[in-house]
């Protein structure tokens, strides 16, 4: 049959299942998420309308100035991530391909994926409470704390949650804000004892920081080079390692002072 056809026509014939092949690669789901720039929230203000930091048995000072945690937004474990889906989002710096096992743990479903996060964040709720009442040498017998944002998940939230904390019950230490009045946004896992921990996907956080009106970006000092990957114009990088070194820059920064750089 086949050498009865012309040259044209025998390319053609084989040529239809390579674009099958093609089309059916295209169109397979693969082990992948595609990420992108998530929502952000100010600590110090409120989120849905509930305050995210409410502290009571000791004054709280009234804040300016915003301390904003940043998240990405993956798709879910779920979703069918495709070879077009890949392609398309590999050469956009608003969105970052990723193994999905490296988005959510091997093998869990979605309701044991949402419930590790939210594990996640209680943990990282009491580490930046502990952290930021350690740091300002607190009993937290004394003085409770209360954190709340809705619909976040996982650990990376912890250094800002931290600082939120210390800006508004001592602010810099000395009657001012400890963001002197900017728009401040990070991200880092807080331990109790005040290390900051790296977390990823800080080059899509930048962005998001930066369309939220951010002008400074704390960042775990090992996610240096990731962050100024895809750095935002108009976005400071400050590379922190522990939550009172974190401190010491925000209020050089706002003294004028020189801090470090990525």
């Amino acid at each position: 049959m086949l050498s009865r056809l012309t040259r044209l026509q025998a390319v053609a014939v084989c040529a239809v299942p390579v674009v099958a092949l093609i089309g059916t690669a295209v169109f397979a789901p693969l082990p992948f998420s595609v990420a992108q720039p998530g929502m952000t929230a100010n600590v110090l203000g409120a989120n849905r309308g509930t305050p995210v930091i409410t502290v009571s048995g000791a004054p709280t000072r009234t804040t300016s100035g915003q301390l904003r945690m940043t998240t990405i937004e993956a798709t879910g474990p779920d979703a069918r991530v495709s070879l077009g889906d890949v392609i398309g989002s590999w050469f956009r710096t608003d969105r970052a391909v990723m193994p999905r096992d490296s988005v959510y743990p091997s093998g869990n479903n979605v309701q044991e994926i949402e419930q590790h996060n939210t594990e996640q964040m209680e943990q990282s709720q009491d580490a930046a409470t502990q952290a930021a009442l350690k740091y300002l040498d607190l009993s937290a017998s004394k003085v409770k704390v209360t954190l709340k944002l809705a619909d976040v998940g996982g650990p990376s939230a912890g250094l800002l949650f931290s600082l939120g904390i210390i800006d508004k019950l001592d602010g810099n230490g000395s009657g001012g804000d400890l963001t002197g009045g900017r728009n401040i946004a990070g991200t880092g896992t807080i331990s109790a004892d005040g290390a900051v921990g790296a977390v990823g996907g800080v080059a899509l956080k930048t962005q998001a920081a930066r369309r939220d009106g951010a002008t400074v970006f704390l960042v775990p000092r090992d996610e240096c080079a990731d962050a100024k990957a895809e750095l935002p114009k108009g976005l400071r990088l400050v590379p922190v390692t522990t939550l009172k070194g974190a401190v010491s820059d925000l209020v050089s920064l706002e003294k004028g002072e020189k801090v470090p750089s990525c």
